[in-house]
């Protein structure tokens, strides 16, 4: 559900890039101390990766000639915390956007939001934590992320239909770009669910304490060992990244089916200076564009592809990770501060 530059006006994509950037700031403001304590800096960092792995390897959803992705809003929120899961889902996106020309650079914004905003700091903290607040079992897991997925999901792509409204974009009609969003980001929602509470479930057996310290924003243990869990979880990224995405449906995903339906199969053309503009900027400077070897003349060479899953999940690690570093640094300094200034 990543846009593309030709899906937005200026003015909406501009937009929407402050409004992102707030709610980062925002994020950062509200991280406390204990969400980013030692052990979970690593959490984050592995976990960043693992969602940029993941949103590679496109799903085949039956009888739509239609492919989807994990979003992982939630998933992310459910490992680490709401706040900490935007800057680790921003991380993912903007190392996508400008390393593999995945999304606009313009659209950047748009996307951060629908896939970071709307799950991480909206559906996790009002439907996922409720459904889950008499306790962590099997079943709570698994019908709380189903819910809270589908309706992520659904609120996402409803805000690309607004987004692409609002930007004037004619040629895709308002109501028959909803009704084709909307029930495929459903069937994608569902799947997404399934594999969501899976992985939260693993975690969750292998190692409660992650899981737990995030829904009640505290410190885990100094006790509790979690380099065994961020081991794993490092391997099934790269695993994700280098082996299974090379075998990624080659259907469009759920936008571009839906887009490819409104408009008979092509895409709005680019036009203004500032969205050539933000085109040219990210041709120059994306190294892999469409997870490929630049400039080769081979289409979707699975080298290429294995390389970009493995690169891109490593950026995002140490991205996802230098952040969350800086920023519990910074909240350690705030809070003795705090605790010299009372004495």
């Amino acid at each position: 559900m990543h846009m593309a530059d030709a899906l937005l006006s200026p003015a909406v994509g501009v937009t929407m890039c402050a409004v992102s950037a707030i709610a980062i700031v925002w994020s950062v403001k509200k991280i406390k101390k204990d969400d980013l304590c030692e052990k979970k800096i690593p959490v984050m960092g592995v976990m960043g990766a693992f969602i940029f792995a993941a949103q590679m390897i496109n799903f085949t959803i039956p009888l739509t000639g239609s492919s989807g992705h994990i979003g992982g809003g939630i998933l992310l929120a459910a490992m680490i915390g709401g706040f900490p899961a935007l800057i680790s889902m921003s991380a993912a996106l903007i190392i996508q956007c400008l390393f593999f020309a995945d999304g606009g650079l313009l659209a950047i914004g748009c996307n951060i939001f629908n896939l970071g905003v709307i799950p991480c700091l909206i559906v996790y903290p009002l439907l996922f934590k409720p459904l889950v607040k008499n306790g962590f079992t099997f079943g709570r897991i698994t019908i709380a992320s189903v819910a809270a997925v589908i309706i992520a999901l659904q609120l996402g792509a409803f805000a690309v239909v607004l987004e692409t409204l609002l930007s004037g974009i004619t040629k895709i009609p308002f109501l028959t770009f909803t009704f084709l969003m909307q029930p495929i980001h459903l069937a994608i929602g569902l799947a997404e669910g399934i594999i969501t509470a899976a992985v939260l479930s693993f975690v969750y057996k292998a190692r409660p304490e992650i899981i737990e310290s995030s829904f009640d924003r505290k410190a885990i243990n100094n006790d509790v060992i979690t380099r065994k869990i961020v081991i794993m979880l490092a391997v099934i990224t790269l695993f994700a990244g280098g082996i299974l995405s090379l075998f990624a449906s080659s259907y469009p995903d759920g936008l571009e089916w839906a887009v490819e339906k409104v408009t008979g199969g092509t895409e709005p053309e680019v036009s203004g200076y500032i969205v050539e503009g933000a085109v040219s900027i990210q041709k120059k400077v994306s190294v892999m564009p469409g997870y490929n070897f630049k400039d080769t003349e081979i289409e979707g060479s699975k080298a290429g592809t294995a390389a970009s899953g493995i690169a891109g999940g490593i950026i995002t690690f140490l991205l996802a990770g230098v952040s969350a570093f800086a920023i519990s640094l910074v909240k350690r300094k705030q809070k003795n501060s705090a605790v010299v200034s009372l004495r």
